[in-house]
């Protein structure tokens, strides 16, 4: 990695902290998560930065992939993820953190628990490390405080223009001997749990990702495609953005080529057993003798 790339890095981790800090500071209970959005991507944007996926606003038992759409009520309250990324031209960063918005902060011990867990696993990156270890430390920090992790979430690695590349950062230990090497880009993010620790497929999120070109019959479909690879690449959009562009006819397009296996249309991620999630994650970069929290 030159010195471009790694100030490239540092940058988007940067904005990226300061982002997620902005959101936890203006969040409130019965606030309009489309306002807790967008107010967050212009904090993004008025930096001269775009985004590496639509900002998850996940609460209680959806773990991820929630993102608010065009003319959303929904509004911030139980247990709210706020999962976000931010890209400089294509160099990520991927971060999150957990508020309880109850009146009695009766999730204070979960959100606690994957924030551990977070600082536990950090401690361990760095060469040669095996990532089962980190998985191990992960599980063993969160079921200490009584609770599960979930297995079937994990951390990845990030690479240019590409958000989940490489490696998979377990949360359990998975036995695996995978070695970390210096120079790699990590997204390491616990969730904790008081249910079974699984998640499963919900309702369609809204926040759809790139596949393939394709040669689409309809106009206006044709052009949304195009649009689409140019601005994002293969990072994660969300439909309110292209509305926002096209006007709400995209909606038809993007079914369609979603219909065509032009573009894949995600699924919420939820507990199985509908148990509330907590969620904390970190960037870092795998250094010669440790590695550096880039965003957090």
């Amino acid at each position: 990695m030159d010195s471009k790339e790694l100030d490239k890095w540092r940058e988007a981790g940067k904005i990226g902290t300061e982002a997620l800090a902005y959101a936890k500071s203006i969040v409130k209970q019965g606030m309009s998560l489309l306002e807790l959005a967008e107010k967050t991507e212009k904090y993004i944007q008025d930096r001269k930065a775009s985004f590496a996926f639509p900002i998850n606003l996940s609460k209680d038992e959806i773990a991820a992939h929630s993102t608010p759409q065009q003319n959303d009520e929904e509004i911030a309250e139980g247990l709210l993820k706020m999962d976000l990324g931010v890209s400089l031209e294509g160099y990520i960063s991927d971060l999150s953190c957990t508020v309880d918005l109850t009146k009695e902060k009766k999730y204070t011990k979960l959100i606690e628990a994957s924030q551990k867990a977070l600082d536990e696993a950090i401690k361990l990156v760095k060469p040669g490390m095996e990532i089962g270890k980190i998985g191990k430390k992960i599980q063993e920090t969160i079921s200490s405080y009584g609770f599960a992790p979930v297995v079937n979430l994990s951390g990845h690695e990030l690479q240019q223009w590409n958000l989940h590349a490489g490696l998979t950062i377990p949360n359990f230990d998975n036995n695996s001997d995978v070695k970390l090497k210096e120079g790699m880009v990590l997204a390491i993010e616990p969730f904790a749990t008081t249910g079974q620790g699984m998640i499963q497929d919900g309702k369609p999120s809204g926040i759809y990702k790139f596949l393939e070109k394709h040669s689409a019959r309809d106009p206006l479909a044709k052009e949304i495609l195009a649009f689409i690879e140019q601005e994002y690449h293969e990072l994660p959009f969300s439909s309110r953005w292209i509305v926002k562009k096209f006007g709400t006819r995209a909606l038809f397009s993007l079914r369609a080529l979603e219909q065509a296996q032009a573009l894949h249309h995600f699924k919420q991620l939820v507990e199985k057993t509908k148990a509330p999630v907590s969620q904390a994650e970190a960037t870092v970069l795998v250094t010669k003798e440790g590695c550096e929290v880039l965003a957090r």
